[in-house]
């Protein structure tokens, strides 16, 4: 069985997957018996590369496979977060403290019926819905707010031809830092 890669600073290498359709909306996806939303993702194992991972984790949480989507985008850099304190597993080998992540933006180019929960035996999502651009960062939990606004600014101008929609009048100011990067070199 594959293990995930845990780097020498505790975090765990990544695949963050944005999903857009021809209406330039987002696709967000319910976590399974809670009220959390978030964009697909997961670990990338030994021996992937991370557009291997993407497709892998894109078929397990979310039904879809390469031919039902095109890659607009992949980010620069590596996207980190810390977890806080309260969700990190002290008890595991190694330790992980957060997550780097490659976001890829990925453009829906089959129809909306291909997408499918259940095709894993321990599905992670029981619903999804489209929305406009900026929602998910509203609608991820907290520590994640910062990569999803990076993720999304780097990312959004290949979905959108005319520039990425306004932030929204509502939006707090914290929520516009960037995220910790990494280089891959």
């Amino acid at each position: 069985m594959a293990k995930d890669n845990i780097d020498s600073k505790g975090f765990r290498e990544n695949v963050g997957i944005i999903i857009g359709n021809s209406k330039c909306q987002l696709l967000l996806a319910g976590r399974v018996g809670n009220r959390g939303w978030q964009f697909p993702q997961g670990g990338i194992h030994n021996g992937e590369t991370s557009e291997d991972a993407m497709y892998r984790e894109l078929y397990e949480e979310v039904g879809l496979q390469q031919t039902d989507v095109e890659i607009l985008g992949v980010t620069s850099e590596w996207l980190k977060y810390r977890l806080p304190d309260q969700y990190i597993r002290q008890d595991t080998k190694p330790l992980c403290i957060g997550q780097k992540q490659k976001w890829y933006m990925l453009k829906l180019i089959s129809d909306d019926k291909s997408i499918a929960l259940d095709i894993s035996v321990l599905p992670e999502f029981d619903r999804w819905k489209w929305v406009p651009f900026w929602k998910p960062v509203a609608k991820v939990i907290f520590f994640k707010r910062l990569v999803y606004f990076s993720a999304l600014s780097e990312l959004g101008p290949a979905l959108f031809n005319k520039g990425i929609p306004k932030i929204p009048n509502w939006w707090p100011t914290n929520w516009q830092e960037k995220c910790d990067r990494e280089s891959d070199l």
